[in-house]
């Protein structure tokens, strides 16, 4: 297979240090899926990714991927040959930034039909992050009718995984408040069925008061929790929940939470494949879930900009964009 990797971490000022590999692949085994990358979506884990120490190289990063099954191990039970299947893969193998990749089944579904490749490849991670944040840290329930009253605030909902995690929320019952400060991400975020946009550039604690918003349920942040972590104690209720999928860069008072009987919550998506948990197959149940909900047309995809071409010079220029903090939605690369 041709692969796009690195043989060193390195930080974007030091120039593109990206280069295309030949890479033996191998035959699936056991639970192993053969897939034809046809597109993928570059995230914010893939920059925090480059910059951690390589052990093997080269790496191959990427996760989100859509593509056809071209050979199944001989253990696999829920996928076929010509089947187009979407994942978000683990960081402990060879990544999605190649022709071809190796993967277990438990961690993959059928794509959206109605969907095209590019599209698709918006859903996987930010679906499944949104996906165990909800339903697994914060415990809603599957039934819409038992959240009615619940509220949830996003931090940057305009993001990838705002924007799902707002499409998920509010299909199952939740009442959604995000953050945005520009006029096309409070735009965008009102279009992915936000019902309270604020802005997080000015006093949030004043604009609850002035939306008579008491607290909310639950609050799940998604960039910068050093900068939100006094505000999200403030703005959640009492035993309220916490989650952040942003890891601190500073010391934080874990005391401060004690008062409101706060629960916190690191979430991190790829712990499921990392660890081979037994209910590692929750990445298929939350992937199938999501398909369906697009085939039905209850949620859509957050593609925003389109790269035909997988080189080391558009991966790099998508890990600009990425760490420039401007992005609206997803970045997906066309293979083919």
């Amino acid at each position: 297979m041709k692969a796009i990797g690195f043989e060193k971490t390195f930080k974007l000022e030091e120039g593109n240090l990206f280069q295309t590999y030949d890479l033996e692949l191998g035959e699936p085994t056991k639970r192993e899926l053969l897939i034809n990358v046809q597109s993928i979506s570059v995230n914010p884990v893939d920059t925090k990714q480059r910059v951690t120490v390589v052990d093997n190289a080269p790496r191959v990063l990427g996760f989100d991927s859509v593509g056809k099954v071209e050979a199944v191990g001989p253990e696999v039970e829920m996928f076929k040959e010509g089947d187009i299947v979407f994942y978000s893969g683990s960081p402990n193998q060879y990544g999605s930034n190649a022709t071809s990749q190796l993967i277990d089944e438990r961690l993959v579904a059928k794509a959206p039909s109605n969907l095209k490749a590019e599209q698709a490849a918006s859903l996987p991670l930010t679906g499944l992050t949104a996906s165990e944040t909800l339903f697994d840290v914060f415990g809603i329930s599957s039934r819409p009718e038992d959240n009615e009253g619940k509220t949830l605030l996003i931090i940057n909902g305009a993001g990838g995984v705002g924007s799902i995690a707002t499409q998920i929320a509010k299909a199952y019952g939740l009442t959604v408040i995000t953050t945005a400060s520009r006029s096309e991400t409070v735009d965008w975020s009102k279009q992915m069925g936000a019902d309270i946009v604020l802005n997080h550039k000015e006093d949030l604690k004043q604009q609850f008061e002035a939306h008579n918003l008491e607290g909310v349920d639950y609050v799940f942040c998604t960039f910068n929790t050093d900068m939100y972590y006094d505000t999200m104690i403030e703005l959640v209720k009492p035993r309220g929940h916490i989650a952040t999928i942003v890891a601190f860069q500073e010391a934080q008072d874990l005391n401060a939470l004690k008062s409101k009987s706060i629960s916190f919550t690191h979430e991190f998506m790829f712990t499921r494949p990392l660890h081979q948990t037994r209910d590692m197959v929750k990445h298929h149940e939350y992937l199938k879930d999501i398909s369906e909900k697009v085939e039905q047309g209850i949620y859509q995809p957050t593609t925003t900009k389109i790269v035909n071409g997988l080189t080391p010079e558009s991966l790099f220029e998508a890990h600009q964009l990425l760490e420039s903090n401007t992005m609206i939605g997803k970045l997906v690369i066309n293979l083919n």
